[in-house]
Parts: structure tokens; sequence; C-alpha cells
């Protein structure tokens, strides 16, 4: 037999354990398909909305309930009054409210009197979101009413509406938020989160697919089918699951960019690119990690920690010019990272070829990784002297 045939006897081998065994499907297609269904689902929206306020109102002037009014008009928030501050206080650290909003006795009779009333916010910072968002919509609610006051005591002292707005917000700020014009959590979270979903699938399931022959005892079958080569072995695993990895990569693709129009800059089909290099060089991390520990338990946990770090070393979330030094330079050890720099010249900024070669030659180095311990597993697989559990 050629190679291959041999090649292609150890594919036909795969799909008959895939047929068999359940749990490969829905470990890839089956998560997959659920992590895409629960982030477009849930961040559907773009951005929460409805955020319950506590509002404790002592002053309750006209002056205080057009603060209310105008508070529970905005997207971001829902205004909940309550009577005393001790019953906001406690809905807001079971976790009913994301934050209290306390106007004091006295408010509108301190703005008349030019007394600089104080507004107290109380927000909880276990919920991030809720409570970053919360307090950004209390703010800019406050920041109104007192641009409101100053336009009145100015309308009241003969002052035109250029003269006003000129002292009121001297400075104007004319804001471009570029590649997500509507702050759409969506659109940053998803169209990276997905994509490292799919690595670590890709990673577990083929770490199982290879310390399955060791946890089964049959990897002396696969090296019979193999003609006894660790190259064909291993080629014809990847022949079936690069097929299966790469329509799926393929598919969210499109989801995200043609169905769901998540902006799109450059040209939609050369982010199958990326989509396919990180699936073939989270296929060589999973072949390493097995190679230097062909124990089906210890393998899983590694990879199952190196692909939960790559989420928060590609950047997306956090920059990574704002980690420390000696960390910065272990981002460039996880595909995902350089899929998100590839992502964000062609998706955000249309570069094209000119700017994200570089991201492609760093993923296709990641395919020599394997090579390293290619012996190291065929005498485990030959010799199956590593534990079964």
């Amino acid at each position: 037999m050629t190679n291959w045939q041999r090649i292609r006897a150890v594919a036909g081998r795969e799909l008959r354990i895939i047929r068999n065994r359940p749990l490969y499907l829905v470990g890839s297609v089956g998560v997959i398909a659920f992590c895409a269904i629960f982030f477009l689902t849930f961040l559907g929206g773009g951005l929460p909305h409805d955020i319950p306020i506590g509002i404790v109102d002592e002053d309750n002037s006209s002056t205080s309930r057009n603060f209310c009014q105008q508070l529970d008009a905005t997207q971001l928030g829902k205004v909940v009054h309550y009577d005393s501050f001790a019953s906001a206080r406690e809905d807001m650290t079971s976790g009913k409210i994301s934050s209290v909003c306390l106007i004091p006795e006295g408010l509108n009779e301190d703005v008349q009197a030019f007394r600089q009333p104080k507004i107290t916010f109380y927000v909880n910072g276990l919920y991030f979101v809720s409570g970053a968002l919360a307090w950004k919509d209390l703010l800019t609610m406050v920041n109104m009413a007192n641009g409101a006051v100053q336009r009145e005591m100015l309308r009241a002292k003969g002052y035109n509406e250029s003269q006003i707005m000129g002292m009121i917000r001297p400075i104007d700020i004319d804001t471009h938020q570029i590649g997500n014009v509507t702050t759409s959590y969506n659109y940053y979270l998803s169209g990276l989160l997905l994509p490292g979903m799919l690595e670590m699938i890709v990673i577990l399931v083929l770490i199982y697919s290879l310390s399955a022959e060791l946890k089964f005892g049959t990897s002396r079958h696969l090296m019979d089918t193999s003609g006894h080569s660790i190259v064909n072995a291993i080629s014809g695993k990847l022949l079936v699951w690069t097929v299966v990895f790469s329509v799926i990569g393929f598919i969210l693709v499109m989801l995200l960019y043609h169905q769901m129009h998540f902006p799109m800059s450059g040209k939609i089909f050369n982010m199958f690119i990326p989509m396919l290099l990180l699936v073939l060089a989270s296929e060589a991390i999973a072949i390493f990690i097995t190679e230097m520990v062909p124990v089906p338990r210890l393998a899983l946990s590694i990879g199952a920690l190196y692909s939960v770090l790559g989420f928060s070393m590609a950047g997306f979330t956090l920059p990574l010019e704002a980690m420390p030094p000696y960390v910065q330079g272990l981002a460039a050890v996880f595909p995902l990272r350089h899929y998100y720099l590839f992502y964000v010249q062609e998706a955000i900024f249309g570069a094209g070829f000119a700017g994200w070669w570089k991201e492609v030659i760093y993923l296709m180095l990641f395919q020599f990784i394997p090579l390293a311990g290619l012996i190291r597993l065929k005498n485990a697989y030959i010799h199956q002297n590593y534990p079964k559990e």
C-alpha cells in the first residue's frame, strides 16, 4: 500500500470511531452550535438595556422628579423607586438592582440658592458590566442636569444660546468609534469569543482523539493501519478533523459577517484564511501536548488551561500593552492572538494583505511544533507504557 492509501485507511478508521462514539460530534459540532446560539442571542441586543437603578428621592421636588424621569427615559437605565435607603441597599446587595442614587432633601432649594447640592451614587462593582453601565448612565444624567440648571441661570442673566453653550461646554467632543459605531457588545465580544471557543474545541477534541488510542489500548491497531508510520497515523486523523473544524469555522465566518452583518471593512472571504490557519495551528498545539504528555487526563487538563489563557493573551478584552512586559512576550505562542491581529487589520481597518501577512507567517510556524515529539508519540503508541487514566 502507498502512503496515501494508508492515510485514507486511517481516515476511514477515524470516521468509524466518530460514528460509534457520539461524544466526538457532541463535543465538536454540538458545543460550537450551542456557543454560537448562546452568545449571538444573549448579546443580540448589542448593549444591555433597562438596567435596574434604585432611586431614593428624599427631596420629591419638581427638579428631582424631572431627574428621575430623564434617567428612566434612557435606554440603559430603568428606575426603581424606594422609600428608604436601607431597602434600596438591601436589594442592591442581593443583586436585584445594580446601583442606588440618593437624592438628598433640599436639592431644589440648594440649586436655587447656588449651594451646590450633592447626589450620592452607590454602585455594585461585583457585577462589572451592569455596574459600569449604571455608573455611566447616572453620571451622564447628573452632568446633563447640571448643564440644564446652568443654562436656566444664564438665560435669566440675558445670555443668548450660543454664549450659554460656550460657557457650559467650552470644548465639544467629536467621537468616532471605529469598527463599532453602535457600541455593540455583540460585535465587540462574539467576533473573537466564537473563534476562541472553536480553538478550545479543536485542541480538546483532538487531544482526546489522540490520547484515546492509549486510553482504550487501540494505538497498536492504529500503527498497523498506518503502516507503522506515525506521520501517516496523524495525517489520517487530521484529514478528518481538519475538514470538520474548517467547515465549522467557515460557517462561523459566514454567520458573523454575512448573516449577522458584523463590521467588515475588508473582504469577508479573506477571513477564511485566518480561520483555516487557526484550526491548523490549534491542531498542531493539540498534537504537541499529546506528544509531551501522552496521558489522557493530564493532556486534556493542559489543553484546557492553554485554551483558556488564549482568551486573555489575545488582547481583545485587555490590551496587551497594558500587561507586564514579561507577559507580553508569551502572547506569541497563542494562535488566537494572531487571529485577533489579523481580524483587526482586515475587518476593522480593511488593510488587506499588507496589514496581515505577518500574522499568516506566525500561524503557519505553528505547523512545525509537532515535529519535536513525533518519535515520542510513536513509542508511546507502540509500547503503551503510559498510564491510561
